[in-house]
C-alpha cells in the first residue's frame, strides 16, 4: 500500500491508541465498558423490538448473525495469533454482553 498522509495519520493514531490501552487497568476498564454497553444494547433491542411484534423474528435473525459472525472472526484469529487485538477483544466482549442480556431476558419471560 502506498504511504500517503492519510495512511500515516491512521497509523500514528493506531499506535497512540495501542500505547494508551497497553496499560492493563485501562484495558480492563475498556472491556468492562464494552460489556456493559453490550448488555444495554441487548436489553434495549429486546425491549423495543418486543413492543413491535412483527419485528421479533427479523431482529432475532440479525442478532444471531451478528453474534455468530463476531464469534467466527474472534476464534479463527485466536487460533492463528496467540493474543487477539484490542479491538477484536472489545467487540467480542460487547457480543458477550448482548448474549448475556438476551439470556436474562429469556429468564424473565419464562418466569
Amino acid at each position: 500500500m502506498q504511504r500517503t498522509r492519510l495512511n500515516t495519520l491512521f497509523d500514528a493514531a493506531q499506535n497512540r491508541l495501542n500505547q494508551l490501552f497497553n496499560n492493563p487497568w485501562r484495558r480492563i476498564s475498556l472491556s468492562l465498558i464494552s460489556l456493559l454497553l453490550g448488555f444495554f444494547v441487548g436489553q434495549a433491542v429486546s425491549t423495543t423490538v418486543g413492543q413491535i411484534a412483527y419485528w421479533d423474528i427479523t431482529m432475532a435473525v440479525f442478532m444471531l448473525l451478528f453474534t455468530e459472525f463476531i464469534s467466527r472472526i474472534f476464534y479463527s484469529r485466536k487460533l492463528k495469533d496467540k493474543t487477539p487485538s484490542l479491538w477484536l477483544d472489545v467487540i467480542n466482549i460487547f457480543r458477550l454482553g448482548i448474549v448475556y442480556s438476551l439470556y436474562l431476558e429469556a429468564f424473565k419471560l419464562a418466569s
